[in-house]
């Protein structure tokens, strides 16, 4: 089948820097037990590749990270890439925890950002996914800080300081950021617009957006729970027009649907391993649709070298 393979793909900087950290601990004379407090990035793979050399992700959509870490009383405590609120630090502190801090780059300079206009007095508005692990971490730095995820939160806003600034969770897709930022400037007029929108999110959303009609379909691969994977899809549906499907890996690929098209394009969000993306492509650059030996789905990536850099 012909296949169009989307750059970027693989790993962005921050999800690299979180796993050799954690890769490299090993090396480290740490306390144990080791915790991952939440997944360190949102990928399944990835955490169970940890979780069986024994590191303990603690993941629950129902609590905050401040309410996970009331179930580690000893050892190491890593925060992930999406950033932690400064009470998760000081808890952790209080509770003797060692820390290992995999906060992305990005993450962290919007955060300062953020900080430095609360410091000048400002209201932020903050869009971003509710219940995500970077917007909550942003929303608890301080009660100045409202988080929106669409219009229908923009409507509750009731904001009367003059000055407010508006930003956003780094993995958003840069349209309804856009949006989102449109509506804010007509409700306040004289708000402060900052995008945040990290590099690594906004060249993958813009080369999805650039398909042209000749791709009849394109393939996503990422975790359902990443939120720029899900956002590449609506990319490709929204702005380019074309149909599109998020798989975890080549064990959700649907062969009926290979079998009414002739041109697929692949691309990954940033928290995908990049040996499940190539085994993806190799499989669509093989796949015959009137030779039933290349359709075996069955994947043969290995979780004990999930890991290896060599991947990243």
């Amino acid at each position: 089948m012909k296949t169009i393979k989307i750059t970027p793909r693989g790993y962005c900087h921050g999800v690299v820097n979180a796993i050799n950290t954690i890769s490299n601990l090993s090396d480290l004379s740490i306390k144990k037990p080791v915790y991952i407090l939440g997944m360190v990035i949102h990928n399944k793979q990835m955490t169970a590749s940890l979780e069986q050399k024994g590191f303990i992700t603690l993941h629950d959509p129902s609590k905050t990270r401040l309410e996970l870490l009331d179930s580690i009383d000893e050892g190491t405590v890593i925060f992930t890439a999406h950033g932690v609120s400064p009470a998760v630090y000081e808890k952790a502190i209080e509770k003797g925890l060692e820390i290992i801090d995999t906060t992305c780059d990005d993450v962290i300079k919007s955060q300062i950002t953020i900080k430095e206009y609360l410091a000048k007095g400002y209201d932020v508005i903050y869009i971003g996914k509710h219940n995500h692990p970077e917007s909550e971490a942003v929303s608890g730095i301080s009660s100045q800080i409202h988080v929106v995820e669409d219009q229908s939160d923009f409507n509750k806003l009731d904001i009367h300081n003059p000055n407010i600034v508006i930003t956003n969770q780094t993995t958003m897709s840069i349209y309804d950021v856009f949006t989102c930022s449109e509506f804010a400037k007509r409700k306040y007029p004289n708000i402060v617009y900052i995008d945040e929108i990290c590099d690594a999110t906004r060249i993958r959303q813009e080369a999805v957006a650039a398909l042209d009609s000749s791709v009849d379909h394109v393939i996503v691969v990422g975790d359902k729970l990443s939120n720029n994977s899900r956002k590449l899809a609506e990319v490709s549906i929204q702005k380019a027009k074309i149909p599109a499907t998020l798989i975890e890996n080549i064990e959700d690929i649907d062969i009926d649907l290979l079998q009414t098209i002739d041109c697929v394009a692949v691309t990954s969000g940033a928290s995908t391993p990049t040996k499940v993306t190539n085994e993806v492509i190799s499989f669509l650059e093989n796949f015959d649709k009137n030779n039933p030996s290349t359709h075996n789905i069955t994947t043969k990536i290995n979780l004990d070298n999930l890991l290896t850099k060599k991947h990243f």
